[in-house]
């Protein structure tokens, strides 16, 4: 796919991070976008910041709950009335959040709520839009999957349930290549790995597995943040609940790539018909050192190592 005018792209996740800037860099090339977003109001942001640049371009937002398939089937149905067509050229499936951790002593249904979302909501996106993307001349479904992806690990702390969900979109993903070789061949796919983007993730998170901490959900959480060898011994849950905060400040702020120019990266791959997109310089030299020495990716020392640390 050499451009992005008047092509009509679907993107999940669209009211922040990457999602937003997949939107509005889209727009700006011409592209009408559907997108959709569980927390609304980050979603009308998305729509009034996009509306004002790309005025001549259709784009509609639409709520939706990825990892619920009823609500993605209503989604497709509303993009297909709305837009005014039987087809679509893109897919971002972009839609994520972290939690489950541990699968040792973190909650069920808080690590079923990641995997539904970062995996099901891929799968079904992927289910409910595939007739409409093998109909069109052209089409392209890109997955975001993860650095976690490759490499299960973030410094020896525990993310069970978006590793396993991001291990899958990157297998669906690369099981899908032959499948449009053979039956769908104007059908491309990309799975996207991103390293460290400063995306509000950590935020949205919270927000959207809901429910106030406890007192006691911030002890263990301080429990945690001394056996990966913090030094909050001293601090009291108030100060623990401030570093959290600081830490997805963090996170965001001090990102190596942005949200707007890992979006950059993706969207030059898609017309490239690059197949495996690594976002970020993290992304690529994390991907390398599994590569070679995949036997020791998971000693605790490995990624200091690495660095040379």
């Amino acid at each position: 796919m050499d451009d992005f005018k008047n092509k009509i792209a679907v993107v999940t996740g669209g009211g922040t991070g990457m999602g937003r800037e997949l939107v509005r860099q889209l727009a700006r090339e011409g592209s009408h976008v559907a997108m959709c977003d569980v927390l609304e109001d980050n979603m009308l942001e998305t729509f009034e910041i996009v509306s004002k640049e790309s005025p001549t371009i259709k784009l509609t937002k639409h709520v939706c709950d990825v990892s619920n398939e009823d609500q993605v089937f209503k989604f497709k149905d509303e993009v297909l009335a709305e837009h005014d067509t039987k087809t679509i050229n893109l897919l971002f499936n972009n839609a994520g959040i972290g939690g489950g951790g541990s699968f040792v002593l973190g909650d069920r249904d808080e690590w079923e709520r990641c995997f539904a979302v970062c995996w099901y909501g891929v799968y079904y996106c992927s289910r409910a839009f595939m007739q409409h993307i093998v109909d069109s001349d052209e089409g392209h479904i890109i997955n975001t999957s993860s650095i976690n992806g490759f490499w299960a690990s973030l410094g020896g702390t525990p993310h069970t349930s978006y590793s396993a969900a991001k291990f899958a979109v990157k297998g669906f993903s690369e099981a899908l290549i032959d499948d449009f070789r053979i039956n769908a061949p104007h059908v491309g796919v990309s799975v996207v790995m991103p390293g460290h983007i400063g995306t509000s993730i950590a935020e949205n998170t919270g927000k959207i597995l809901g429910g106030e901490r406890t007192d006691e959900d911030y002890e263990k959480i301080k429990e945690n943040m001394i056996k990966m060898g913090m030094p909050v011994h001293n601090f009291s849950l108030e100060q623990i609940k401030e570093q959290i905060k600081e830490n997805a400040e963090a996170f965001k702020n001090n990102a190596p790539t942005t949200s707007e120019q890992a979006a950059e990266i993706i969207l030059s791959a898609v017309k490239n018909k690059q197949w495996r997109i690594l976002v970020g310089d993290d992304a690529k030299a994390i991907d390398e050192w599994v590569r070679n020495d995949p036997e020791n990716a998971y000693n605790i020392t490995f990624h200091g190592e690495k660095r040379g640390e």
